[in-house]
C-alpha cells in the first residue's frame, strides 16, 4: 500500500511538472498551483517549488500563489491563518488538504495526539467532527493509520506519511548522513584492520603449530631409539658385564 501511494505521488508530480513546463503566463501557472494544492491524492509539493516555470510567478500579482504552494509543502493550517492576509483564500478542497497536512506535521513529533490539541490545530469545534475527519479524510485516504481512543480523548498514531523536508531539515539530514558515513568508514577500517590482524595471528599460530608438531615428531623418534636399545650380557673373567647396543 505504501509503495502504491509513493508511486501515485511520483506520477502526479510528473504530471504537474509536465503541465507547468508547457505554460508561460502567470495566470495559467497560478491556476496550476490551485489545481495541485486541491488534488485529493497529492501531499508532496517541494519538487513543484523547484520547477523553473513557477519562478515566473515571482514579481507578479500571482506571486502569492507561489507562497501558498510553499506553505502546502512545509506549513500547516495554523501557519496559513497567521498569514492569511497575504495569501489567496482557500477553497474547501485546499482547506481540507491543509488540515490533512497539519495532522501529518503533528504526527512527526508525537504518536499520541490529544483531541484538544487536534481540534485547536484543525479549527474543529467538537469531538464528533474531529473523529469523522480523522477517519474519512486521514485514515481512509491512507496518509495515517491509528486508533481513536475516546476514553483518553486522543488519537494514537501507528503510521503517518512523511511530509516534504524544509531546506534546513534537508541540510541537517545531509550533515547527519555525512557524519554517519564518516563513522561507518572509520568502523569499516577498524574491522578490516582486525581481520588483517586475525589473519596474521592465524598464520603465526599455524607456523607455531607446525614447529610444535615437528618437535613432537623428533621426540617420538628419540623415544623410539631408546626403546630399541638392547642389553647384552657378557661374562668375562668370572664377572658379568652389560654392553648396550643401539639398533637403528
Amino acid at each position: 500500500m505504501a509503495m502504491d501511494a509513493e508511486r501515485r505521488q511520483a506520477e502526479l508530480i510528473e504530471q504537474f511538472s509536465a503541465q507547468a513546463a508547457a505554460l508561460s503566463s502567470a495566470p495559467q501557472l497560478a491556476a496550476l498551483v490551485l489545481e495541485a494544492t486541491s488534488h485529493p491524492s497529492l501531499f508532496a509539493f517541494s519538487e513543484l517549488l523547484t520547477l523553473p516555470a513557477l519562478s515566473k510567478l515571482k514579481g507578479t500579482h500571482y506571486a502569492s500563489s507561489l507562497d501558498l504552494l510553499r506553505l502546502f509543502a512545509y506549513g500547516t493550517l495554523k501557519d496559513y491563518k497567521s498569514n492569511s492576509s497575504t495569501l489567496p483564500a482557500l477553497l474547501p478542497d485546499q482547506a481540507r488538504k491543509l488540515k490533512q497536512l497539519s495532522v501529518l506535521t503533528l504526527a512527526e513529533s508525537t504518536k499520541v495526539l490529544p483531541y484538544d490539541q487536534l481540534m485547536q490545530e484543525l479549527d474543529v469545534s467538537n469531538v464528533r467532527e474531529l473523529e469523522d475527519f480523522l477517519i474519512n479524510e486521514c485514515m481512509y485516504s491512507g496518509i495515517v493509520r491509528g486508533k481513536l481512543d475516546q476514553l483518553r480523548r486522543c488519537f494514537e498514531v501507528q503510521f503517518a506519511a512523511g511530509r516534504d523536508l524544509t531546506p534546513d531539515q534537508l541540510t541537517n539530514m545531509i550533515e547527519t548522513l555525512s557524519d554517519w558515513l564518516g563513522t561507518s568508514d572509520s568502523l569499516l577500517h577498524q574491522i578490516q584492520e582486525k581481520i588483517k590482524w586475525a589473519d596474521t595471528t592465524s598464520e603465526l599460530n599455524k607456523k607455531h603449530q607446525k614447529e610444535f608438531e615437528d618437535r613432537v615428531e623428533e621426540a617420538k623418534k628419540s623415544v623410539k631409539k631408546l626403546n630399541n636399545v638392547s642389553r647384552q650380557t657378557v661374562t668375562y673373567g668370572g664377572m658379568t658385564t652389560f654392553s648396550l647396543n643401539l639398533e637403528e
